[in-house]
């Protein structure tokens, strides 16, 4: 496993060189460019075709910003540059655990009073430009990727609230046990979560910017997928305790050409240091698991991408406006109830013991059904788009 993007490099290449780096971070953030690539391209795709109209936005030339901007400003610029000083005084510390260091009240006060007075001035200055420029109103076209851009944000923040509450809800314990550390650690996040907050938000930036709300739930399918896909391989690579149950049976003959770790995976050195001390290893990340369980992210990632192609090949063949996202929720839902079965997870005592994706996965099977028929039987219901 590779907790981190040194831990990576010094595999392929040898050299260890220290960085903050965290493998699973580092992932997300491909998620998202991966995300704003595609949905980027599929906007592209059906503004051409008339399906999704161009978005015309207004801005305000020549008007300055409040006074307390300069309050706003000064704060930010005193926290990144003491943060920043801090950071490069005190490296060690940073690599040995960036999330607690960034996220702590580390402040380097030479640095901070540097950021400040950096801040102030280039805001300063800013307002000095803009008192000059004539106060008017302009219209522009919003460009296809500056809208996608908006919605990838958006769908981040509002989706890394959702994951964090419906982790919390599902291990109502741990919330209990140190409520300050679930509620603020980067490490328990619920996919469905994320997704349902994020869809709500998306919503009301699309209610506000006057946006038919579900040809953009269209648009965001295949990036969906595709973003999911590389959030599973950084859960593979950190071994963040996303695996599956204990498998101790034989490879079957079919996967003989592939490593063993392709059936059964022990996750050493993850990055949750879980599991037995692995013998002759010293530093961090020095455990793996106890007996060898189901590489249920690798699965995923695999599944995953196999859907982003189908995703991708159904969107110019899928007439009815939301009929591509009823797909996309019936086979996430098919695939995620089935990983259940074999990956390690809390269970409700409900229906002999289920679990939470799993509950959600059959509500996205059923509307993905129903919602396809829907829409095929009333294709002018929701906009009868040729894609």
């Amino acid at each position: 496993m590779y907790p981190t993007f040194s831990d990576l490099l010094y595999d392929l290449l040898g050299v260890h060189i220290p960085l903050p780096i965290q493998t699973f971070g580092l992932m997300m953030l491909v998620s998202f460019f991966l995300a704003w690539v595609v949905l980027s391209s599929e906007l592209g795709r059906r503004q051409k075709l008339g399906v999704i109209p161009e978005l015309k936005v207004t801005e305000q030339k020549g008007v300055q910003a409040p006074q307390w901007h300069y309050a706003l400003q000064g704060f930010i610029g005193f926290f990144v540059g003491g943060k920043l000083l801090e950071m490069v005084l005190h490296y060690s510390d940073l690599v040995q655990n960036p999330q607690a260091f960034i996220l702590s009240w580390r402040l380097n006060a030479v640095g901070g009073v540097g950021g400040l007075a950096v801040a102030l001035w280039m805001h300063y200055r800013e307002q000095s430009r803009i008192a000059k420029e004539p106060k008017q109103t302009v219209e522009r076209i919003l460009p296809r990727q500056e809208l996608a851009a908006t919605i990838i944000l958006l769908g981040a923040a509002y989706g890394l609230l959702g994951a964090k509450l419906f982790h919390n809800l599902e291990n109502i314990d741990e919330l209990v046990a140190d409520p300050l550390g679930a509620l603020f650690s980067f490490s328990g996040l619920t996919f469905y979560g994320g997704l349902i907050v994020a869809t709500f938000g998306i919503w009301l930036y699309a209610r506000k910017r006057g946006l038919y709300f579900p040809w953009l739930m269209d648009s965001t399918a295949p990036a969906l997928m595709l973003g999911y896909a590389s959030g599973r391989l950084g859960c593979q690579l950190a071994g963040d305790g996303d695996w599956g149950i204990v498998n101790t049976a034989p490879k079957p003959d079919w996967l003989s050409a592939l490593p063993d770790w392709v059936w059964a995976y022990r996750y050493p050195h993850n990055v949750l240091s879980e599991g037995v001390p692995i013998e002759g290893c010293q530093g961090a990340h020095c455990f793996q698991l106890a007996q060898p369980v189901f590489p249920t992210p690798l699965y995923e990632c695999l599944m995953a991408l196999a859907l982003f192609g189908l995703l991708w090949l159904l969107r110019i063949r899928i007439r009815p406006t939301l009929g591509l996202f009823f797909v996309y929720l019936l086979v996430n839902g098919i695939e995620r109830f089935l990983i259940e079965l074999i990956r390690v997870n809390s269970t409700y005592n409900i229906f002999g013991g289920i679990t939470q994706a799993q509950i959600i996965s059959t509500l996205f099977i059923l509307i993905g059904s129903f919602g396809l028929v829907y829409v095929y039987k009333n294709p002018k219901r929701f906009g009868y788009a040729i894609p």
